[in-house]
């Protein structure tokens, strides 16, 4: 066992946070932000990189390297432990950043890999790799919506990642395809063939909304998939913010005849 061996507790249901338990000398990793609160004689620091076995027997140029590849997927290049400095049990929490389900993994019963999007990462028990992984087809690269690079999570300990909305876990058969919006896939395991697909039809893809590709998910292998991509909130909460701050929508009300009044009162 190469990961320190923590125990969770999950709370909430749209909101969620997680407590994380720690035996004393026991560590965490996190994303910087992820923190809710902590007990007491927990200790706190910033590093280069995930703080994995491999990034420190490397020495500086490890942790430079892995702090790189978290600066190549759009994250910080530091990370925070958290570590229990004391003589008991102590908690640590760490809320989600919006909306959604965190989502508990054990990487020893998942082949010791997940692939999931860049910014789904939330914590994981120190000695996991945070890493990246790169799509092997272009197809996949230049039109996956949520970019070419995915993260890796590697190791043999706990992980929570965090998606938005409601989760749908699906376990995929030798050769059964699944097709999902690109913004929509958010982990998945390392035997699953990923692809870019277009979508058939110019009035389809032109007009259906939904845009003009979507990923291809080829068994075996598990995925997870959420129903409310933080991108898609955020166009949503674009488009209806007042004009005057940037958005698409009305200054007041939501159009209509509120807005016919708006026009007059002005």
């Amino acid at each position: 066992m190469n990961n320190h061996e923590i125990d969770y507790k999950l709370y909430g249901d749209d909101m969620q946070y997680v407590q994380v338990e720690l035996d004393p000398q026991e560590t965490v990793v996190a994303e910087a932000g992820a923190l809710m609160m902590m007990d007491d004689s927990i200790h706190m620091e910033t590093i280069f990189g995930d703080g994995s076995r491999g990034s420190q027997e490397n020495g500086l140029m490890g942790k430079l390297f892995g702090a790189g590849k978290r600066l190549i997927t759009g994250e910080s290049l530091f990370m925070t432990t958290f570590t229990n400095v004391g003589s008991g049990k102590r908690h640590v929490y760490f809320a989600s950043p919006y909306p959604g389900k965190i989502i508990p993994m054990d990487l020893s019963q998942l082949n010791g890999k997940i692939i999931c999007q860049k910014d789904a990462f939330l914590a994981a028990a120190k000695g996991v790799s945070v890493g990246v992984e790169f799509q092997k087809k272009i197809g996949a690269g230049f039109f996956g919506g949520e970019g070419f690079i995915m993260q890796k999570l590697e190791g043999d300990g706990m992980a929570f990642v965090h998606a938005g909305g409601a989760i749908h876990e699906k376990t995929l058969q030798p050769g059964e395809v699944l097709r999902v919006d690109t913004g929509c896939l958010v982990a998945m395991t390392s035997d699953v063939d990923y692809n870019i697909e277009m979508v058939g039809g110019v009035k389809t893809a032109l007009f259906g909304g939904e845009g003009i590709f979507f990923a291809t998910l080829k068994g075996p292998g598990k995925v997870w998939i959420q129903s409310l991509p933080f991108s898609r909130l955020a166009s949503r909460v674009f488009a209806a913010a007042p004009i005057s701050q940037g958005g698409g929508g009305q200054s007041r009300g939501e159009g209509g005849i509120g807005g016919l009044f708006d026009m007059f009162n002005k």
